[in-house]
């Protein structure tokens, strides 16, 4: 008797808005007997798989429903239940999502993966600020790097901000100050612009401006959160994000 056997669909949900998810990850959300899926993720685009069983494995600042390897566990077990397994993850699988180690565990397993790409959430927040982060005038090199406290001072950012550079940082809010710091000990100006972009693609979605020095004071003023993105560099200065900032230091 032939073992049943199922899949793993690694599925980029987009940077929030619903209608930015692809048409094959909407495919396989509908294919899917399983959707194990992360924090975040808007109500409409897990209707899309209004059947299947649904497994929560958000994780928040210093509290993970599931480590890890565990849920690389739960994608290979669910899979050799015979199930299609979607895991859908915000953003893009590959970007800051962890998604080489789930494809290993499954690879490792011998269990069939695919990866559905997504808009990264660093695309999809710029876009919506019509903030280039890549301008023939201003920057030809973007990188991306991750602020989160642990190892953050290990870090080596040498060379990726500055004149011609952007430098996109993911969940950079609670160590925005320390990030400020990092940069400016590193030798760039404390007048360079930053941006912050919050809940990018969503309906409340908040793009303000400020200036390096500036960046966890205005972190804190502002009572942004999480999800946001830092972006550091001339292009910050652009599109049309809302100056809030700038508008409450002509009020001071």
């Amino acid at each position: 008797m032939n073992m049943p056997t199922g899949r793993v669909l690694l599925v980029g949900a987009g940077p929030g808005a619903p209608d930015l998810l692809t048409l094959r990850a909407a495919r396989a959300l509908t294919s899917a007997d399983v959707v194990v899926h992360d924090g975040l993720i808007d109500p409409a685009v897990l209707d899309l798989a209004p059947n299947a069983r649904r497994v929560d494995v958000s994780k928040r600042r210093a509290r993970h429903t599931l480590p890890q390897d565990e849920i690389g566990a739960l994608l290979v077990r669910e899979a050799q239940a015979g199930n299609i397994v979607v895991r859908l993850k915000g953003g893009d699988p590959f970007v800051f999502g962890r998604g080489g180690e789930e494809v290993s565990a499954c690879v490792d397993a011998g269990v069939a993966v695919e990866v559905i790409p997504g808009v990264s959430s660093a695309l999809g927040a710029a876009a919506q600020a019509q903030m280039p982060l890549t301008h023939r005038d201003h920057a030809s090199t973007l990188s991306f790097v991750a602020g989160t406290c642990q190892g953050l001072a290990e870090q080596d950012w040498t060379g990726l901000a500055g004149h011609g550079r952007t430098l996109v940082i993911y969940m950079g809010v609670a160590t925005a100050q320390l990030i400020a710091e990092k940069l400016m000990a590193d030798g760039l100006s404390p007048d360079t612009p930053c941006a912050i972009l919050e809940r990018g693609t969503h309906d409340d979605a908040r793009a303000l401006r400020t200036l390096l020095a500036d960046l966890g004071d205005a972190v804190a003023r502002e009572g942004v959160r999480s999800p946001a993105l830092i972006v550091v560099g001339a292009v910050a200065a652009l599109g049309t994000a809302t100056d809030v900032l700038n508008r409450l230091k002509a009020f001071a």
